[in-house]
């Protein structure tokens, strides 16, 4: 995939930078956003987050903190001084795992899939939909919506964690510390995934600690980010650090994964993506 030059990401991306920029209508046709809060296909997306949405990211956030504060506990109780570089090495490992498991799972939702679908398309793929066609409207969300998904998914490892340190005796709880303390990390680096991807869609306002680390590229740059909202939005998925997007952009490997599951089902990459995006009322 050829690299985007500077002037296609500018005429082909909404002018995130730029607070009167942010509804850009299609030249000649003044009743039509081509992004925004006012294009048609973003009003209708938006309306469709309901109060049962809300309620699951609620219960989400709520049992996945009590989960952190547990283990976390569970943790500084059973930790020995000589396993501190190991955990040094659970870190960066959860930082990289977390960072593909965000591109994963961004590709997955951005190039497959339909809002029609049963439950899964509403509550899930619906603020992907969104996203792309009013990229700024997650900076209009709150910590509930902006997080509650991202918490949702560490869960599982969270109440594994847990189980662990209920069940298991201090001997079986050192044999498993190092793995316990990469689950955790991991957990820790995914629920803050899309909190780092809504930095780097604010551009007014951030703490000088958040465009430190966006500018030292610890966490997700802003113009690093802006990559992947050029249409048709089919690289640079990667939104914890995005480390990962460039050697992955190298190899091919979303276009090779797409090119295998469009060969085996037929099914086209981001058909569902484009309806939303050519919606006029």
């Amino acid at each position: 995939m050829a690299q985007k030059t500077e002037e296609e990401i500018l005429r082909n991306s909404m002018p995130e930078d730029d607070p009167n920029g942010n509804s850009n209508f299609v030249r000649g046709e003044e009743s039509s956003a081509r992004w925004g809060p006012q294009h048609a296909g973003a009003k209708e997306l938006a309306s469709q987050y309901t109060a049962g949405k809300r309620f699951q990211e609620i219960l989400c956030l709520v049992l996945a903190i009590g989960l952190m504060v547990f283990n976390f506990y569970h943790l500084c109780v059973n930790f020995q001084s000589e396993n501190w570089y190991y955990i040094l090495g659970a870190a960066l490992l959860g930082i990289l795992t977390a960072d593909f498991m965000s591109g994963l799972v961004h590709w997955g939702a951005d190039t497959w899939g339909s809002v029609d679908l049963p439950i899964f398309g509403k509550a899930f793929i619906r603020p992907f939909r969104e996203h792309h066609i009013d990229p700024t409207s997650i900076t209009r969300h709150d910590f509930i919506e902006t997080n509650g998904d991202n918490f949702a998914v560490t869960l599982f490892g969270l109440a594994s964690i847990a189980y662990r340190f209920v069940t298991y005796t201090p001997e079986e709880i050192q044999a498993t510390y190092n793995w316990q303390c990469y689950v955790f990390l991991l957990a820790i680096f995914v629920s803050v995934t899309n909190q780092c991807h809504k930095w780097s869609h604010t551009y007014f306002g951030l703490p000088v600690y958040i465009t430190v680390l966006q500018d030292l590229h610890i966490i997700l740059p802003r113009q690093h980010h802006r990559i992947h909202h050029v249409s048709p939005h089919d690289t640079y998925y990667c939104i914890t650090t995005g480390w990962l997007n460039y050697p992955l952009e190298k190899i091919n490997f979303w276009p090779i994964c797409e090119n295998i599951i469009e060969t085996v089902t037929g099914y086209k990459p981001r058909s569902d993506d484009m309806k939303w995006a050519k919606k006029t009322q």
